[in-house]
């Protein structure tokens, strides 16, 4: 889901102006101490000065931040780890002949854009007046699709999810599904990825005065975060309770929706999260019931009303869930299954006769007009709002197998790799 969550966020046809006036600032800088050459070699392949410096100028360009002294340092890390990284994917796609055709990376920058309410030319017109190549765009795309098929295709077997694990997500899901629940925008920063946790708390401290200042959200996340989310733009869906660091919890709880909050440091790195929408927990009352019956029209004498619910109130201690069939056949009466209903879709004649009643209970005879029913509740339970479907959830768990398993990939990847930086 492509979005932009701050109100104040801007377009890429609008963050024009802002790239205006920092891009030239940003390359004027970075130049005298980057100077020509070559800014790091991985594996024997070399990363110039030139494209270090086209790659912070497009970060500066479609994240829509102002350079600053104090971030522009971040900014260069950020750069270099990036190209330092898309190498090494390039040479695995390289490596397992993973090709990725122009029309696909067209398509994801026509994507990216639209989520911006702008086009592809827009966004291109804006790199020119910022002085970037549309190779430097075209390569950072043709690295993250390649790195995705990859990963899917190498790890598809190692991440699969059993019914078993989905049962167990689901059951921590509905416990949790009767607390609030949150719609959030994320920002990570994985401190063993930036450097360290100081670096961290530093960086996430100047994306949020970037924030602030009006830099959008998601165009923000794209660049810097190191979250799974990122390549939607940090949208990080609905999350309840169990979804979330405690710390972030903390956060999210004394937040209301449209604020953004400062640096949260964690075990592993900090969290930047923008509260969209927040809900109640809660559910449905559900409830699963069988009947028997017998028809009495509804302009039917009282005797003959009467007649049916006696015959119907012999028959009660005799029946339960299992048995009311039987008994219903043996009696020449009709029996059915209603299955799971909300309790407040039943007739009204019968919300009033199984209120209070637990599973295992049978009413009293109930009048409709289409005659007298017997009702066993079989089963009751609270419906928890806001769980996804065993589908839904079996996808989540799957995305979260790959993105731990591409993690320790590329992590294992910059530890065989000769990196030399100069």
């Amino acid at each position: 889901m492509r979005r932009m969550f701050l109100a104040a966020a801007c377009s890429l046809a609008a963050m024009a102006t802002a790239v205006t006036i920092a891009a030239p600032a940003a390359i004027a800088q970075s130049e005298r101490p980057l100077g020509e050459g070559v800014a790091a070699v991985v594996n024997d392949e070399i990363i110039t000065s030139y494209d270090l410096r086209q790659r912070m100028t497009l970060i500066i360009a479609t994240s829509g931040v102002r350079v600053t002294e104090q971030n522009l340092p971040q900014i260069q890390q950020q750069a270099l780890r990036s190209l330092v990284d898309e190498r090494l994917q390039m040479q695995e796609l390289k490596r397992y002949q993973v090709n990725i055709p122009d029309s696909q990376v067209d398509e994801e920058i026509a994507g990216i854009a639209q989520s911006n309410n702008s086009t592809a030319e827009a966004l291109y017109a804006v790199l020119d007046r910022a002085g970037v190549s549309h190779e430097t765009l075209r390569a950072q795309i043709r690295a993250q699709l390649g790195w995705r098929i990859l990963v899917g295709e190498k790890f598809r077997n190692r991440a699969r999810i059993g019914e078993d694990q989905i049962d167990a997500a689901l059951a921590r899901m509905e416990a949790a599904a009767t607390k609030p629940q949150y719609l959030i925008g994320e920002v990570y920063l994985d401190a063993a990825q930036v450097g360290g946790m100081d670096e961290a708390m530093n960086g996430a401290n100047q994306l949020v005065e970037q924030l602030v200042r009006g830099a959008p959200f998601q165009a923000v996340a794209r660049q810097f975060s190191n979250a799974a989310s990122a390549s939607n733009g940090g949208d990080g869906g609905w999350v309840m309770a169990d979804d979330v660091e405690p710390e972030v919890l903390v956060a999210l709880q004394n937040m209301d929706p449209g604020q953004l909050s400062r640096p949260i440091p964690t075990r592993d790195g900090v969290w930047i999260v923008y509260l969209r929408e927040k809900r109640e927990g809660g559910g449905a009352e559900m409830i699963t019931l069988k009947q028997v019956a017998v028809r009495v029209p509804a302009d039917a004498p009282q005797t003959d009303v009467d007649a049916a619910a006696a015959q119907l109130t012999a028959l009660a201690p005799k029946i339960n869930c299992e048995s009311i069939g039987r008994e219903a056949e043996a009696a020449h009466l009709l029996s059915s299954e209603l299955g799971e209903q909300e309790v407040t879709a039943l007739a009204p004649e019968f919300q009033s006769a199984v209120a209070g009643l637990d599973a295992g209970q049978v009413s009293q005879p109930v009048r409709t007009r289409v005659g007298v029913h017997l009702l066993a509740v079989c089963a009751k339970r609270t419906a928890a709002a806001g769980v996804p479907t065993r589908d839904q959830i079996g996808s989540r768990l799957f995305g979260q197998q790959l993105t731990m398993l591409a993690k320790r990939y590329l992590r294992d990847l910059r530890n065989s790799a000769t990196i030399e930086y100069r």
